[in-house]
C-alpha cells in the first residue's frame, strides 16, 4: 500500500532540535546540503563548547530548545551569542503518544523548526534577567516575612495574649516593645502600659486585659526564634534592595514614567521592567503582553456557545503584580482607572 507524505515549506535552511535534560542533551541537525544526524552531549560546559563547534561546522543558524525547568539556561549561556535560539513551550510540541524517546523528540523539534512551525518564548537580555532574579527573590523573602509574622500571631493566641485586638500592627513600635518584654520572662501587664504609643486608640484597661495571658517557656522560645529569623530575612531584603537600586540607576527616567500610572509605585515599576524588559518590539501589541502575562481569559466556544474559559498560565510573577496594582488603581481618587471600577457596579473601596 503506497504511503502519502505531506511536505511542508522549508523556512529555515539549516537548524537543530534539542531535547535538554539535567545531565544530557540530544541534538539533531537537519537542513539543505547536510545529512540528518543525531548526537548526545553532556550538559557540562566543556561538552557544550564541543557542541557549539559541531553546529558551526555544519552551518547551523537556528536552534529549537524545549523549555523544561531551568535546564535550558546553561545551553543558552554557551550558544546564545552564536545562534538564534527558539525556546519553545513543551505543551506546543508534543510528539505522537507512545513513540516518545529523546532522539525522536529532538528530530521532531528539528522538523518543526525547519518548517517554521515553532514560536519562541520571550527571553530578555542578560541585564533584565539578572534584575528579574533579584526582584523575584525579593518577592520570595517578603512572603517568608509575612509567613513568619503569621506564626507570631498564632503563638500569641496560644499564649492567651490578645495583643492583635488592641494594636492594629503588633510589629509596630508599641508591639515590638511588648514582644521584647514578653520574651524576657516575668512581667506584669500593668508595668507595660507606659510603653503604649499615644496613637493607640484602645484604653489602658483593654490593653492590660490583652497582655494578661498564660505564657510558658516554650512560647518565649518560639517568639524569640521567629523574631530572630524575621530580622535575618529583613537584613537580606535590605541587601537586595540596595543591589536592585544599584542596577536600576540607568532606568531612572523609565521608572518615573511608569510611576505616573495610577496604582504603580516604585517597586511595582521595577517589577514590570524586570518581567517584560524594555524592548517592546518583542510583543506585537499590548494585547500580546496581556496574554503573555496570563491576564486574558481563554477562548472556549463550541456549537455556537461561549463556555467558561480559564486564563492562561502566563507569567505568574507579572500576573500577581498587575493584579495588585489593579486593586491599588481602583482605590485612587479622580482617575480614569478608579472610574472604571465604579462603572462596573462595585463600590470604590471594594
Amino acid at each position: 500500500m503506497q504511503k502519502n507524505h505531506i511536505e511542508f515549506e522549508q523556512v529555515v535552511e539549516r537548524g537543530c532540535g534539542m531535547d535538554v535534560h539535567k545531565e544530557i542533551l540530544v541534538a539533531t541537525i537537519q537542513g539543505k546540503g547536510i545529512k540528518t544526524v543525531t548526537k548526545s552531549y553532556s550538559t557540562y560546559t566543556s561538552s557544550l563548547i564541543k557542541l557549539k563547534r559541531w553546529l558551526k561546522k555544519h552551518g547551523i543558524t537556528h536552534i529549537a530548545i524545549e523549555s523544561t525547568g531551568v535546564y535550558w539556561k546553561p545551553v543558552f549561556n554557551v550558544l546564545g551569542e552564536d545562534f538564534e535560539i527558539l525556546l519553545v513551550n513543551a505543551r506546543h510540541v508534543k510528539n505522537v503518544p507512545g513513540h516518545k524517546t529523546d532522539k525522536k523528540d529532538s528530530r521532531w523539534l528539528a522538523k518543526l523548526l525547519l518548517s517554521g512551525l515553532l514560536k519562541g518564548s520571550f527571553i530578555p537580555n542578560q541585564a533584565i534577567r539578572e534584575l528579574r532574579d533579584l526582584t523575584r527573590y525579593k518577592t520570595k523573602l517578603t512572603n517568608q516575612v509575612s509567613a513568619e509574622k503569621n506564626r507570631v500571631h498564632k503563638i500569641l493566641e496560644d499564649a492567651n495574649l490578645k495583643i492583635s485586638v488592641v494594636l492594629s500592627d503588633i510589629f509596630g513600635v508599641t508591639g515590638r516593645k511588648f514582644l521584647n518584654e514578653i520574651i524576657k520572662g516575668k512581667y506584669k501587664p500593668e508595668t507595660l502600659l507606659y510603653m503604649v504609643h499615644g496613637s493607640v486608640k484602645a484604653s489602658k484597661g483593654e490593653i492590660k486585659e490583652a497582655l494578661t495571658g498564660y505564657v510558658t517557656c516554650h512560647h518565649r522560645f518560639m517568639l524569640q526564634t521567629i523574631l530572630k529569623n524575621i530580622s535575618r530575612i529583613e537584613e537580606t531584603l535590605q541587601e537586595l534592595e540596595d543591589q536592585i537600586a544599584k542596577v536600576t540607576e540607568e532606568y531612572g527616567d523609565i521608572i518615573e514614567l511608569l510611576e505616573t500610572i495610577p496604582g504603580v509605585g516604585h517597586d511595582g515599576a521595577i517589577g514590570i521592567i524586570a518581567e517584560i524588559g524594555l524592548d517592546m518590539d518583542k510583543f506585537s501589541t499590548h494585547k500580546h503582553i496581556a496574554s503573555w502575562a496570563g491576564m486574558c481569559p481563554g477562548s472556549n466556544e463550541t456549537a455556537g456557545k461561549n463556555k467558561s474559559g480559564r486564563i492562561t498560565y502566563g507569567n505568574q510573577y507579572l500576573r500577581s503584580l498587575l493584579v495588585e496594582q489593579g486593586w491599588a488603581a481602583s482605590r485612587t481618587k479622580n482617575t480614569y482607572l478608579s472610574s472604571k471600577s465604579l462603572l462596573s457596579g462595585k463600590p470604590e473601596n471594594y
